[in-house]
């Protein structure tokens, strides 16, 4: 078992305050990453759990057992946590070998020469470096080093695995084939994973859940899927989605069967009450914005009845997909379709849109007050 509960986090550096009460529950063999941009406080979150940190106040427990109350000044050794944390830098030992580099944590343990032989080769063959084990990292390209450095963090058999960035200093390719590698052995170990990134589509690819943050204050927590489709408010939606997804001003009203009727420059659409949140306006009429992911509109070039009428601004083509720009009156749209699409500037064209599949935000509070069905 390897849950971690974080209550009541808060940790300060002088005057700044750069975790705000945080309560998140990490359960026994997910891989949890903690998402958002710069200075938001993930990094400390991670630094925090692995005992690097000590909060100012609040409480940590894993497995059931306390490892840390800062009320009464107990902070759990470290090493004792049975963590381990893989950093940004590769942090490799450059006169060892890479079996040397691996096999470190186990010397100091004092485990046995061949249970270290065995465990260190299993190790290396996991992230798939064997072959090169009596090399120096200097040798070694950034992908190799970084493997060598996860390779050496799950030798010992850690109960919590802590990855701060590790593929940030990746190129994009190394990128997509460490994200691969990582899934892969976070499904062969059961090992619990918590993951620092800034980078939404390592986050969406890899996690079984995502803590997104924003300010030292945690927003959102949810399975990535539901992160992307259903966001609890206006800067969720906003950091999550490539392309970004597009908002759309416009007015709220409610009909006398509880369903909610928004008025916009894609005309007037009522919503389902079974998909509305508790988070409603109690006024009349009151400012909405609408949130509709690029891939949820389709174009025709041959608009039809009820279509709403766009121009195309420009086209994206980038081989797998390409995305259009468009312009609705004097909003700014944006759509994606799979494949090399063309489509002629200033040329008229009809958009539709699920109902179903738009968000709808209360603009005033920021927050979600109509679901998306999920697809």
């Amino acid at each position: 078992m390897s849950q971690i509960v974080l209550k009541g986090i808060d940790k300060f550096y002088g005057n700044n305050h750069v975790l705000k009460n945080l309560n998140l529950v990490v359960e026994d063999g997910e891989f949890m990453t903690l998402l958002g941009p710069s200075g938001c406080g993930k990094t400390t979150t991670l630094r925090v759990v692995a005992g690097l940190e000590k909060p100012q106040n609040g409480t940590i427990e894993m497995d059931g057992r306390m490892v840390v109350n800062a009320a009464e000044l107990f902070f759990e050794d470290p090493g004792k946590r049975g963590m381990n944390l893989v950093f940004q830098s590769y942090a490799l030992w450059p006169h060892m070998t890479v079996f040397d580099n691996v096999a470190f944590p186990l010397m100091v343990k004092k485990v046995q020469k061949a249970d270290v032989k065995r465990r260190v080769m299993d190790a290396l063959a996991r992230m798939r470096i064997d072959e090169y084990s009596g090399r120096y990292p200097s040798e070694l390209s950034g992908g190799q080093q970084q493997r060598v450095a996860i390779a050496r963090a799950i030798v010992s058999q850690p109960k919590v695995l802590l990855l701060d960035e590790p593929l940030s200093n990746l190129d994009a390719k190394l990128r997509v084939d460490m994200r691969s590698e990582i899934k892969r052995l976070h499904h062969e170990l059961g090992t619990t994973i918590l993951y620092v990134t800034h980078d939404q589509v390592e986050a969406l690819t890899m996690s079984t859940r995502i803590a997104i943050f924003f300010e030292g204050e945690l927003e959102q927590v949810a399975p990535p899927m539901d992160l992307y489709q259903n966001p609890v408010s206006l800067r969720v939606a906003d950091f999550i989605g490539n392309p970004r997804i597009n908002f759309i001003d416009g007015e709220g009203s409610f009909a006398a069967d509880g369903s909610l009727v928004v008025d916009s420059v894609m005309g007037r659409t009522a919503f389902s009450p079974s998909l509305l949140t508790g988070e409603l306006p109690s006024t009349a009429r009151f400012p909405v914005v609408l949130g509709v992911r690029p891939e949820k509109i389709a174009l025709s070039v041959d608009p039809g009845e009820g279509m709403i009428p766009a121009a195309v601004y420009s086209v994206q083509p980038a081989g797998s997909e390409t995305t259009i720009h468009l312009k609705v009156g004097q909003t700014d749209v944006l759509a994606k379709e799979m494949g090399i699409r063309s489509y002629q500037v200033d040329r008229q064209v009809g958009l539709s849109i699920d109902p179903d599949k738009i968000n709808v935000f209360d603009k005033t509070t920021g927050r979600l007050i109509k679901l998306a069905v999920p697809d």
